[in-house]
Order: C-alpha cells, then sequence, then structure tokens
C-alpha cells in the first residue's frame, strides 16, 4: 500500500526530531508500504524568514517573498533524506518544481491546480522514501509559489488523492482531534473519527489541528486522513466519510477563534448595489470577509455588520472609511475585541433545539451575543473576547462532551 505521511515543523524541529522520523519512514517501509514524506520548514523558520523579507522592505513583494520562504523546506527535505540514507535506508529529495506540482500565480496563498508525480512513482518503484517538500509549487511561468499557512497538510492530501494513496497520515504535535482545545478546556476528548464536513466545519472556524483546503482536497477525492503525533504511537483521530452513527452525536466539537474583528457601518442607504460597492474594494484590497449581517431597513437605512481576520482590521477601516463616504453612510464602528465560539455536529441536521440550547448557555454565562452565524452544521456566535474561554467551556459541557479526566496533552 502506498502511505503519504505528513511532517510538521515541530515534527522536524532539530536534528534528533528528524532522525525520529527517519525512522518512522522506514518502520513504515518495512512494513511492505511504499512511502512519500511529506515535510514542512524546520519549527520557528518560516517565520524567521517571513521577518527577513520584512526587515529589508517594509512591504516586500510577494512573489520575492515566496522565493525566500520556500528555502525552509528544501533544508528540511534534504536533511530528511540524508536521515534516512544515514540509518540505512533509500530516499530521495523533491522540491514542488521537481513533482511539478503546478499551482495558480497567488503567491503567499497559492492553489494546487495539477500534480503530475511520475518523478515520485520512479523513486518509489527503485525502493527509495520519496521525501517532498510541503508548501510550495510552481505557476504555469515557472514562478516559485507558497500555499499559505498550513500550506504542507494540502500538499500531502493533493499528493495522495494524485497517486491514489491508501492512506495519508498527518503527523504533528497533537495526537489527534478533540472535542476542544483542551488548553482551553481541560475536559477536552480525543475523537477516535470525525466526518470531513465537521472537520472542515471546525477547521474554518478556528480549530487549528488541519488546514482548511486540506481538508476539502481529502473530502473532494475521498482520501482517508489520519491526524497522529509524531512522539507516540497513539492511533490519533481518523477524518473520513461521513457514517450513519455519526448522526447520532449532536455536537462533535467546539471550536474558538480569537483572530476576529467587527466592523459596523451605522444608517447605510437602503438603496440596490450599496453591499457591492462595500465589499468590492474589500475584495480588491484581498480582505477576506468572514460573518455577515445585515439588518431590517428603518426608514431607507440600515445597519451592516461584518467580521474580518484582526490582522486585516486597519486595512479593512480603511477600505470601509473611504467607501462609506462616498455613499453617505452616517458612521464606522469597529472592534477589535471580539472572539468567534461554534458548535459542529453533522447530527445537527437530525436534531432540532441546538441553537436554542447554545443560546440559554451562553445566556445563563451572562455572555452577549454579537453575531450568530449558521449552516447546516454548524452554529458561531461572534462574542466579546474576555468571555471566550467562558463560552467554550460552558458549552462543552452543556452539548455532554466532557471526559471524565481532564485531557493530558494536545490541542485543536
Amino acid at each position: 500500500m502506498l502511505v503519504v505521511q505528513k511532517y510538521g515543523g515541530t515534527s522536524v524541529g532539530d536534528l534528533d526530531r528528524i532522525r525520529r522520523v527517519a525512522r518512522r519512514c522506514l518502520a513504515a517501509r518495512a512494513e511492505g508500504h511504499d512511502v512519500v514524506a511529506v515535510v514542512s520548514a524546520m519549527a520557528g523558520e518560516t517565520n524567521r524568514l517571513l521577518a527577513l523579507t520584512h526587515a529589508i522592505h517594509a512591504d516586500p513583494d510577494a512573489r520575492e517573498q515566496d522565493v525566500v520562504v520556500a528555502t525552509g523546506e528544501q533544508v528540511s527535505v534534504g536533511l530528511l533524506a540524508l536521515a534516512i540514507q544515514a540509518a540505512g535506508g533509500s530516499a530521495v529529495s523533491f522540491l514542488g518544481h521537481q513533482v511539478k506540482i503546478v499551482t495558480d500565480s497567488a503567491f503567499a496563498r497559492a492553489r494546487i491546480q495539477s500534480i503530475e508525480g511520475e518523478r515520485i512513482r520512479a523513486a518509489l518503484g527503485q525502493g527509495a522514501i520519496a521525501v517532498v517538500a510541503g508548501f510550495q509549487g510552481t505557476d504555469e511561468h515557472g514562478n516559485l509559489t507558497t500555499l499559505g499557512r498550513g500550506g504542507s497538510d494540502t500538499t500531502a492530501v493533493a499528493v495522495a488523492a494524485a497517486l491514489g494513496a491508501g492512506a495519508c497520515e498527518i503527523y504533528t504535535d497533537v495526537d489527534g482531534v478533540y472535542t476542544a482545545d483542551p488548553n482551553v478546556c481541560p475536559a477536552a476528548r480525543k475523537l477516535d473519527r470525525i466526518a470531513y464536513e465537521e472537520m472542515l466545519e471546525l477547521a474554518s472556524v478556528g480549530a487549528k489541528v488541519l488546514q482548511i483546503r486540506s481538508v476539502e482536497f481529502a473530502m473532494k477525492y475521498r482520501v482517508p486522513v489520519r491526524v497522529r503525533s509524531s512522539f507516540s504511537d497513539d492511533p490519533g483521530t481518523l477524518v473520513c466519510a461521513e457514517e450513519d452513527s455519526m448522526e447520532s452525536v449532536v455536537v462533535s466539537g467546539i471550536a474558538l477563534d480569537r483572530n476576529e474583528a467587527k466592523i459596523a457601518l451605522r444608517s447605510v442607504p437602503d438603496v440596490p448595489g450599496v453591499a457591492g460597492r462595500i465589499f468590492t474594494p474589500l475584495a480588491e484590497a484581498n480582505v477576506v470577509v468572514d460573518m455577515i449581517v445585515q439588518n431590517v431597513s428603518r426608514g431607507r437605512r440600515q445597519d451592516l455588520t461584518f467580521t474580518v481576520a484582526r490582522a486585516d482590521l486597519a486595512r479593512a477601516a480603511a477600505v470601509v472609511g473611504a467607501a462609506a463616504g462616498a455613499l453617505g453612510v452616517r458612521g464606522v464602528d469597529t472592534d477589535g475585541k471580539v472572539a468567534k465560539v461554534s458548535v459542529v455536529g453533522v447530527g445537527m441536521r437530525n436534531h432540532s433545539g441546538v441553537a436554542a440550547r447554545m443560546f440559554q448557555v451562553l445566556a445563563a454565562e451572562g455572555i452577549n451575543i454579537l453575531l450568530i452565524s449558521t449552516s447546516e452544521i454548524k452554529i458561531s456566535c461572534v462574542i466579546h473576547e474576555k468571555y471566550a474561554e467562558l463560552a467554550v467551556r460552558a458549552l462543552h459541557t452543556a452539548f455532554g462532551l466532557d471526559r471524565a479526566e481532564p485531557a493530558a496533552r494536545g490541542g485543536a
């Protein structure tokens, strides 16, 4: 069976850890599997390289920044291949352009368009372990590109899909997907399995275990993904297609996203095209808008409130301020001290009362809800940041997710 194993930055954080990864790859090879190892940059290296680009230029060109940042994975794949060879195995390292991972030209956030993979297959055919650089690719013009934070997860799942792998294992510093972040909620427990849709929703609302695009790939191509720890033999959590038994659990997890900021436009003219004139310049400024709430019109005027990533607040406020002035909006308020708490579960499709229960629990704790957003299997509330952890713990208990003993480690 072909197995794709992805190792994150903490898993290859130093030479001893790289040697441990080499032994794990060789163990899988000894079991008769063909092995592809997808590797991130060493822990902290991407941040160091980004800092260098900003130290030399206040607003670095995205193409040149990708050229610099992509070098982190080049070091990792070379070192891991050498570690496997030093341990008596055969390994060949590949960069994104050597595998021919083709992406679009959106530097720093490129999306994979195709993977050829012939050189990987050739290496596997010769009995070698293929060590592939995560996070990077090239566009149709030959420019180096990177996939954004967590992009190595996407590389691994995409490679697994392209090669028809029997399994994709994501090795990280946690031992699986938890019902909540154990650092916030000590009663969180590890899930044996979780549906693609649940993992996608959790990733979209703050859970950091898997990068959202990697889950999209896995769900689209039905690649089973197992999240495991590099530092133990725990089987971890299987991310897979939904099963009937999963619907019996109403809520599978609680997610918290602190990376939220709120912008409210007061007394916006209630005429066709206004929303487009506000959100189009935000899109052109590469500001991603999350939740949007528009109230009922009052005398041909209405309020419009939305959230953006906290790091984008100043830029978004400037863009909105310019648009608001042209539209005759009577006020723009911003708040960078909010958080989003979400409950997620495929069982919500067939069970009523989840929203009511969530709102009751938050009210009982004296937590005011600023914004609400829902999907078929998710309910999200924006609240004041100071109540974020209290909200997670209260909801976790209310929906019966607490474990008997506090979680000893992990994160989600």
